[in-house]
C-alpha cells in the first residue's frame, strides 16, 4: 500500500502516523503542498492524505481507494473528477482547541484588551478609571452569544462560554437542534439569522461553507448586531460578505471582530495578504492566519483517526466518517 501525505501539519507526527499503518505500507511525505510535485506521485497511490485535492491530482490517480481530508472541510476536494470509488473521509478533534480560541477572543474583544493593549504601548491607560468617556467594559456573565452554525464546534464552544453565566441562541441550517437540550434559549434555522443577530452581542460564525451559506451574514445583519457586538469568524472567510465586514469595522457600526479564516490565502511558504481590503489597519480586529485550531491535540488526534481509516481499508472494514 503507498500513501502519499500532502499535509504539512502532520509531519510533526511522523513517527506515531508512520506507527499506526498496515505493515508494508509506504508513505510519501511532502512538505508543502505542490500540485506540481505531488501529481507524478500520485500515479501507483492507494491513499492521499490532505486538505486539498484537485482534478488533475485526480486524473493522476487512477488506483486511489482513500481520499483522506486531515480536517473536516471538504469544500477544496474536487469530488465530480473522481473515480466513482473512490472513498473520501474526514477527521475532526479541532472543536476543543477552536473553543479555547473563540473564548479567548470573545474575552479580549468584549472586555476591549485589544484597546487597552495598544493604548498603554503609548502610556495611555484607556479605562474608565481615568476617562469619564470611556464606558466600564462589558462582562461574559449575562451575555448573549448567537452561533451561526452549531456542530463539533459550536456545541464546545457553548459548554465553555455557559459557565461564565451567559446565554445562547443558535441558527443551524436543518433547523432541527434541540434548544432545551442544549441549553439555549431558542434554535432555529437560517430564516432566523437576523433575529440572531439582532439579539446576540457576540457571534460565533462556525457554519460549513456551500452554495446557500455563501456570504450569508452581510450589511443587514451586521447593522443588526450593533454597535456593541462581536463577530467571531472561525468557519470560512466567505461566510460573511467581505466589503459589508470591513466597512462595518471601520464605521464602528460593530465593536470588534475576531477573523481566523481569511478571503484570500497565501503561497506555499506562507507569504499574502488574507484580503484586498486594509483590515490590518483597523484596530478593532484579531487577525489570526487560520491558526484556531491548529495545535498538538487536533493532530495528534487527527493521525490516529487517519491511520485507524487505513488499516479499516486495508483489511476490507468499513472506513469512518466518509463523506461519499
Amino acid at each position: 500500500m503507498k500513501i502519499v501525505v500532502g499535509d504539512r501539519n502532520l509531519l510533526p507526527h511522523r513517527e506515531l502516523f508512520e506507527s499506526g499503518l498496515p505493515s508494508g505500507a509506504v508513505v510519501s511525505w511532502h512538505r508543502k503542498f505542490d500540485e506540481s510535485a505531488i501529481v507524478p506521485d500520485l500515479a501507483d497511490a492507494d491513499v492521499y492524505v490532505g486538505g486539498r485535492f484537485t482534478a488533475a491530482m485526480a486524473a493522476a490517480a487512477p488506483k486511489l481507494r482513500l481520499l483522506h481530508v486531515a480536517g473536516a472541510g471538504t469544500d477544496n476536494v474536487a469530488f465530480d473528477a473522481l473515480p466513482p470509488d473512490t472513498l473520501v473521509a474526514n477527521t475532526f478533534h479541532h472543536e476543543d482547541s477552536i473553543a479555547e480560541y473563540i473564548v479567548s477572543s470573545a474575552l479580549m474583544l468584549r472586555r476591549g484588551f485589544l484597546r487597552h493593549d495598544r493604548a498603554l504601548r503609548g502610556d495611555v491607560w484607556a479605562t474608565s478609571v481615568y476617562d469619564d468617556a470611556i464606558a466600564q467594559s462589558r462582562s461574559m456573565r449575562g451575555a448573549r452569544i448567537g452561533f451561526v452554525g452549531f456542530g463539533h464546534i459550536g456545541g464546545r464552544s457553548w459548554s465553555l462560554l455557559r459557565k461564565f453565566g451567559a446565554e445562547g441562541c443558535a441558527v443551524t441550517g436543518r433547523g432541527n437542534l434541540d434548544a432545551d437540550a442544549e441549553g439555549l434559549q431558542w434554535a432555529g434555522d437560517n430564516t432566523s439569522l437576523l433575529r440572531l443577530m439582532t439579539e446576540s452581542d457576540v457571534v460565533v460564525v462556525s457554519a460549513p461553507l456551500g452554495d446557500h451559506t455563501r456570504g450569508m451574514i452581510g450589511g443587514p445583519e451586521l447593522e443588526a448586531l450593533g454597535p456593541d457586538g462581536v463577530l467571531i469568524n472561525v468557519g470560512r472567510g466567505p461566510l460573511v460578505q467581505e466589503q459589508p465586514l470591513y466597512d462595518a469595522l471601520a464605521s464602528h457600526r460593530i465593536a470588534g471582530a475576531a477573523i481566523d479564516v481569511w478571503y484570500s490565502y497565501p503561497d506555499a511558504g506562507g507569504h499574502g495578504a488574507p484580503s484586498a481590503l486594509p483590515f490590518r489597519d483597523l484596530p478593532n480586529v484579531l487577525m489570526t492566519p487560520h491558526s484556531s485550531g491548529v495545535t498538538d491535540h487536533t493532530f495528534l488526534g487527527r493521525v490516529r483517526d487517519i491511520t485507524d481509516n487505513i488499516r479499516r481499508l486495508d483489511t476490507g472494514r468499513t472506513v469512518l466518517r466518509t463523506c461519499r
